[in-house]
């Protein structure tokens, strides 16, 4: 019998153990489901405090894992700080690989798991240390400034890292006419929205976020007259420019808190309305279904498997973690500089940034040096 479903059966002890958690998920959990859920729920919750271990779970994880199990939760930006914050001998990151390579390189001294190594991201994997050093040869002097959505080794050719967040305080904060800005071109040509600094950018992308169109939009709205609509800014311009509001996850959440629609749709991944919708009951969430495959891969069973195995241990080699450690340093000195409301409103629609021909790998951006 495999380790993580040794003795789980869905007990009396077990329902009565986990009926707080399910009473806060009730809406967004069928109750048929609660019974394959609680006994992981429940022997996650033992061997924490057995591995004095402590769960960060990103907005994106699905609701029985994000209110279930999860100690820390929050965009990017958040799990960075908090994985320095945390007070455990044990993380185990419930994200996305970057996100627990990030979380090792801010705890060198801890021990990082992610419950599935092969949780990866398109974007992530868009670009390599290599692509970025034939960018700077290209465009010598030129900072460049990294989506915190990459790989170590990109952190490490990297002067700056940002998140959705902060990524336009970030570019400002450089005090220069000109920057390199890696891999997500969509926000990208929302930070040129919002700065003069021109913007040299990548073609990398979302693959959940790039899915969306204006058109669905603009179909929901006229099913569903008053509804609101909420977008990430890695979606691309057009979705942007029929948004009521822009603005990372923990933007989005926030404003929903303070806006309370009585219908909204957030254009992100869509574990995150489940996740929203358990603080929020009074408001009515359409729900656009795009899943994010690698977030998906991270599950009850592989996160109680990473605790009682302690698999698996998530490393970055020690010069790669030195440099890429500065770069991230310097984003959380920046901090969380989004507005009030969670980031700043959709704008119109922005001049189109200079492309010339391909650069190294697909580099996009305005004329050469």
């Amino acid at each position: 019998m495999d380790l993580e479903t040794a003795g789980l059966e869905y007990t009396p002890e077990i329902a009565r153990r986990t009926a707080p958690v399910y009473e806060r998920v009730r809406d967004v959990i069928p109750a048929v489901e609660w019974p394959v859920h609680a006994p992981y729920v429940a022997a996650i919750q033992d061997w924490k405090t057995k591995r004095n271990a402590v769960i960060l779970a990103h907005n994106y994880q699905t609701p029985e894992i994000f209110h279930g199990v999860a100690d820390l939760s929050g965009d990017s930006l958040a799990l960075a700080q908090q994985a320095v914050e945390a007070d455990a001998e044990v993380i185990i990151l419930c994200g996305v690989h970057f996100m627990a390579e990030t979380a090792k390189i801010l705890n060198p001294d801890k021990t990082v798991l992610i419950p599935d190594p092969e949780a990866g991201c398109s974007l992530a994997s868009s670009i390599t240390g290599a692509d970025v050093r034939a960018l700077r040869e290209r465009y010598p002097g030129v900072p460049v400034v990294t989506y915190v959505n990459t790989t170590a080794d990109v952190k490490a050719e990297t002067d700056v890292c940002c998140t959705s967040a902060n990524a336009v305080a970030v570019v400002e904060s450089l005090g220069t006419d000109r920057v390199i800005f890696l891999p997500d071109r969509y926000l990208g040509h929302y930070v040129a929205r919002h700065t003069d600094v021109e913007m040299i950018l990548w073609h990398g992308s979302c693959e959940v976020h790039e899915r969306f169109s204006a058109r669905e939009i603009r179909d929901h709205r006229q099913r569903y007259p008053g509804l609101r609509v909420i977008a990430h800014p890695e979606c691309p311009g057009e979705v942007l420019d029929e948004a009521d509001f822009v603005g990372s996850t923990s933007g989005m959440i926030r404003w929903v808190g303070d806006e309370k629609p009585p219908r909204v749709m957030m254009v992100t991944e869509c574990s995150m309305s489940d996740n929203v919708a358990v603080e929020h009951p009074e408001v009515d969430f359409l729900r656009p279904c795009n899943l994010c495959p690698h977030m998906k891969r991270i599950t009850l069973p592989k996160i109680l498997r990473s605790l009682q195995t302690l698999e698996h241990h998530v490393e970055v080699p020690g010069d790669v973690a030195v440099r890429a450690r500065r770069a991230v340093q310097r984003m959380l000195d920046v901090g969380r500089t989004e507005g009030a409301g969670g980031s700043r409103p959709a704008m119109p629609p922005m001049p189109a940034v200079p492309v010339p021909s391909a650069g190294p790998s697909g580099a996009e951006g305005g004329p050469g040096p």
